[in-house]
This record gives C-alpha cells, sequence and structure tokens, in this order.
C-alpha cells in the first residue's frame, strides 16, 4: 500500500504496444492539434481585426476559441510526445497541472456555451431587449464570470483530489490525467469529500443543460413564427452551429461518465475521451465558419491581406 507522498510521477495509458501503430497515433495527434491550433487562430485573429465583428455574439466566440486552444494544449502535446518517445511518465505536479488546466477549460468552454445560448435566446426572442442586457460591459462581466467560476470550480476540484491519499498504485486508465481516473486510485474512505464537489458542480452544470435545454424551445418557437423564409433560415443560421457544438461536447462527456459499466471497455472509452477533449476544439471553428457567413467573409479578408503581405 502507498500514498500520495511516496508518489513522484504517474502512468498515463499506452495508446499502442506497436512502434507503429505509436507514430501513426503522434501524426493522427498532430494533425488534430494543428487544426485546432489554425482554425481556432483564425477566428480569434479575424474577431479581433474585424471591426464590424465585434459584436456579443463573436465576443463569446472569441471566448470560446481560446478555452479551445488551451483544452487541445493541455492534452494533446504530452500524448504526442508519450507516443513519440515510447513512454509513460508524467510527473505528479505534471499531473496535478493537466488536471487543473484541463477542468478549468473544459469548464470555462461549457459556461460560454451557456451565455452563447443567452445570447442567443434574447437576440431572438427579445429583440428589443438584446442591447440592454447585452451591452459591451455586460458582456465583458458575463465572460469574466464564467473564466472565474472556471477557475474556481478547477481550482478546488484539482486541490482536494491531490490532497487524498493514494492506495492502488500510480497507473491510470486514460492517456491523459483526469479526475475520475485518479478518484479510482484513492483510498476508498479518503474521497466523500471530493464526491461532495462533484455533487455541486453536478448541479450546476445541470442547471446550465436545464436552461440550455429551455432557451432553444423557446427559441425554436419563436422561429418558426416568423412569416418570411429567409428570416427563418438566417435564425436558424445563427442558431444551429451553437446547438451542433453543444450537442457534441454534451453527448460526448455525458456519454463518457454516465455510460452503463456493462458497455465499457478500454477502447471505448479511449475513443470517447478523444472525442470529448481532442476533437471539439478542432471542430469547433469549422462549425461555426460554414454557417456564419459575417465570420467567412471575415477569414477571407483576412487571408487575402496576409497572402497580399507576403
Amino acid at each position: 500500500m502507498s500514498n500520495s507522498s511516496s508518489i513522484s510521477h504517474f502512468l498515463l495509458l499506452a495508446l499502442a504496444d506497436r512502434r507503429q501503430l505509436q507514430l501513426l497515433h503522434f501524426c493522427l495527434f498532430l494533425g488534430i492539434s494543428l487544426a485546432a491550433l489554425l482554425g481556432n487562430g483564425l477566428v480569434i485573429a479575424a474577431v479581433a481585426c474585424g471591426h464590424h465583428l465585434h459584436s456579443p455574439m463573436f465576443f463569446f466566440l472569441l471566448n470560446l476559441a481560446l478555452s479551445d486552444l488551451g483544452s487541445i494544449l493541455t492534452t494533446v502535446p504530452k500524448a504526442m510526445h508519450n507516443s513519440l518517445w515510447d513512454t509513460r511518465d508524467i510527473s505528479y505536479a505534471g499531473c496535478a497541472a493537466q488536471l487543473f488546466f484541463l477542468m478549468f477549460f473544459l469548464s470555462a468552454e461549457y459556461f460560454l456555451l451557456t451565455i452563447m445560448c443567452y445570447d442567443r435566446y434574447m437576440s431572438i426572442c427579445k429583440p428589443l431587449h438584446y442591447g440592454t442586457f447585452l451591452g459591451s460591459r455586460a458582456c465583458a462581466h458575463m465572460a469574466a464570470a464564467a473564466w472565474a467560476s472556471a477557475f474556481l470550480n478547477a481550482l478546488m476540484h484539482t486541490a482536494n483530489t491531490f490532497s487524498l491519499p493514494l492506495c492502488h498504485g500510480n497507473a491510470l486508465g486514460q492517456f491523459f490525467c483526469e479526475l475520475p481516473q485518479i478518484l479510482t486510485l484513492s483510498c476508498c474512505y479518503s474521497y466523500l469529500r471530493e464526491l461532495g464537489l462533484i455533487v455541486v458542480s453536478s448541479s450546476l452544470s445541470f442547471g446550465c443543460f436545464v436552461f440550455i435545454v429551455f432557451s432553444y424551445v423557446q427559441i425554436f418557437r419563436a422561429v418558426l413564427k416568423i412569416p418570411s423564409e429567409q428570416g427563418r433560415h438566417k435564425a436558424f443560421s445563427t442558431c444551429l452551429p451553437h446547438l451542433a457544438v453543444v450537442s457534441l461536447f454534451l453527448s460526448s462527456i455525458m456519454f463518457a461518465h454516465l455510460k452503463p459499466p456493462s458497455i465499457s471497455s478500454p477502447s471505448l472509452d479511449l475513443a470517447l475521451s478523444v472525442l470529448y477533449s481532442v476533437v471539439p476544439p478542432a471542430l469547433n471553428p469549422l462549425i461555426y465558419s460554414l454557417r456564419n457567413q459575417e465570420l467567412k467573409a471575415a477569414l477571407r479578408t483576412l487571408m487575402t491581406g496576409w497572402f497580399q503581405k507576403h
């Protein structure tokens, strides 16, 4: 039996045993991370440089792109390093940092998606009050609240989790440091306080989920009442990308952590963890830019100006 004071490092899950597959995983992660960096970087640059995009919707989209960048940079570089150098080690401090930043960026993304849902609700259902409730100061306060809440949530979980005594070795069944995997290593009598924090966080997350569902019910009811087909199409074009991003994010996380144990397997768990931690940061910029004509025009202007300079 060991405890956390005697553990200097953790062993992450090996993505593959054969060298060819390890290099394949490295190349796949490299491609996904480059796509995420390019896509989110272009969105940030387009919103920051395009003065006509200085609106609440694009302000929150810029914040979402920042959270996506942080999320993928937290997990993928270490996984690429381990695949390339055929190792599984991560230091105790490195694991704590990875858990903190992953929870921070994922929590921020969820809170920002909830705020973006409120933005769409006010824009479509309460357009006359949109400027009043979503002025520049209100948007800055909401974004700051999302980031501060995510920071506090990640700090409490990380500090509490790494204060637990560990009695079951140091091997994690995941390719990054994840809260449920670390809890499985803790002594069975010691994680009741962490379970209390999980209940509080889950209640907050469920409240956000209920708000998103309620908002979209109201949004679709309002859109269907719009008399012109062009008006309905324009309203849907601003909502569907957000709805797609929310659905991908929530469905993958919920299925990964709430699926029945009877269908659990190492390969399925690995695929689901990649689906919620690696894939969304690469897909979100593509989802938003496909349906948003303003963003596509800003991206074209940005790319055209860059090529003309070079």
